[in-house]
């Protein structure tokens, strides 16, 4: 019985093991613009088709979109001031 109460508990802890490492990203600083704000901005660009892939990290917003003419297209946006860098 301890044992299966054992392996029980060890498969919970290794199985939550991944959630407990997401709360160590960096957070988007408390002035940040609205990130719905600047996809707008990247969905009123030129030739703009749709977004792929929205990232964050330390550097800002990194917006991953096709253009019409299937063109993928990659730029990082600082948080703040919803400017590309």
């Amino acid at each position: 019985m301890r044992t299966v109460v054992l392996a029980t508990g060890i498969a919970a802890f290794l199985a939550g093991g991944p959630a407990f490492a997401a709360d160590d990203k960096a957070l988007p600083p408390q002035n940040a613009k609205k990130l719905s704000e600047i996809v707008a901005k990247v969905e009123q660009r030129t030739d703009f088709r749709y977004v792929k892939e929205v990232d964050w990290d330390s550097d800002g917003y990194t917006i991953t979109y096709y253009t019409t003419d299937k063109a993928k297209v990659q730029i990082t946006y600082d948080p703040v001031t919803g400017e590309p860098k």
